[in-house]
């Protein structure tokens, strides 16, 4: 099932690379002296939870260190983000909500609609979190292709965070490099995470700029949908052959990128679409992922378009297995940017 809401313009755009006055990147530490494919991390992407909670905090580091450990990056290829600011996160989130999440002054029922306690160390993880987001995007725009260890928050909504998402890093990124050049970035939001982006769609829903585009599966969270620009709501079940057809990704993205012609592509490139994972209901395999992640950068870097990609969901009490199935977007990257030619 499809929907659509928006015509597009079909004058061909040039994609900048101004960055804000005065600011190169929001970064901690940059490496532009490597020439392989960035890599954004921050050893705070992690907090302390309570013991047995359901979400998996330790599988951020994990992605890093199976990327270092089989070669498939180095230590020269990782860049720091900065904690994302409260000037930042205000371009997408309101100033009350903002001032109580980062306080503390969340009761007890927007707790458990988020599904996490509330702690300092969630609002630091969350804002470098976030802040990784914006650097990956940056970046790509100067080098093609970025990505970053965590991301796809994508269930926050401006007042409140849902499903174990408390601030939308994607909608942060893609409001700042919309408006931080000389002319208005048109930024198009690929998101394949099993559950739809609603917090993303409803951010984005009458900014033209910005095109949201997610297929996930229709009987999975959120009950209650938002309107994306483009929605692919998939049956339980779907499996390798079906996902990648013509009747999902393949014959919609090149489509999207002739017709919306964006400047930047945020990919949120969520693993919970797994035969494995405990959330899904999705029948996909690594290989499948692997073929998915592959295509989807393929087809936007030839184009001549910078793409930013974040982890998404992805739910295993394995960690280890988790965070390897996580790092399948980063192993593909690296093929793309190999085979693409892109320093």
């Amino acid at each position: 099932m499809t929907c659509m809401k928006r015509i597009f313009s079909k004058t061909r755009r040039l994609v900048g690379v101004t960055l804000a006055s005065g600011r190169c990147f929001h970064a901690e530490l940059v490496r532009t002296e490597s020439s392989g494919l960035p890599i954004v991390h921050h050893s705070k992407y992690v907090c302390e939870l309570p013991a047995n909670h359901r979400f998996p905090m330790a599988k951020f580091p994990r992605v890093l260190h199976f990327l270092l450990q089989d070669q498939v990056i180095t230590e020269r290829q990782v860049w720091v983000p900065e904690i994302a600011s409260k000037d930042l996160l205000g371009a997408v989130h309101t100033g009350d909500y903002l001032n109580n999440f980062i306080s503390g002054r969340i009761n007890e029922q927007e707790q458990r609609r988020t599904g996490f306690p509330w702690s300092e160390g969630i609002v630091r993880r969350c804002r470098y979190e976030t802040g990784g987001t914006v650097l990956a995007a940056e970046v790509a725009l100067r080098r093609g292709l970025a990505c970053s260890t965590a991301g796809g928050t994508h269930h926050a909504f401006p007042s409140y965070g849902s499903g174990f998402c408390l601030l939308n890093d994607l909608a942060v990124a893609a409001k700042y490099l919309m408006n931080s050049s000389s002319r208005k970035r048109k930024v198009l939001i690929v998101d394949l995470d099993v559950h739809q982006g609603d917090g993303t769609a409803f951010i984005f829903k009458d900014e033209p700029s910005v095109f949201t585009f997610s297929v996930h599966c229709g009987k999975n969270f959120p009950v209650r949908k938002q309107q994306s620009d483009l929605d692919i709501s998939v049956e339980d079940g779907l499996e390798d052959k079906e996902y990648l057809s013509t009747a999902t990704v393949a014959e919609h993205l090149p489509w999207l990128l002739e017709t919306f012609r964006p400047d930047l592509v945020l990919y949120d490139a969520g693993v919970d679409p797994h035969r494995d994972d405990e959330l899904g209901r999705l029948r996909l395999t690594d290989q499948g992922l692997y073929q998915r992640d592959l295509y989807v950068m393929k087809t936007v870097v030839k184009r001549g378009v910078p793409i930013a990609t974040v982890i998404g969901g992805g739910y295993s009490r394995d960690i280890d297995k988790l965070a390897l199935r996580h790092s399948i977007v980063h192993r593909a990257a690296t093929q793309v940017w190999r085979e693409c030619g892109i320093h």
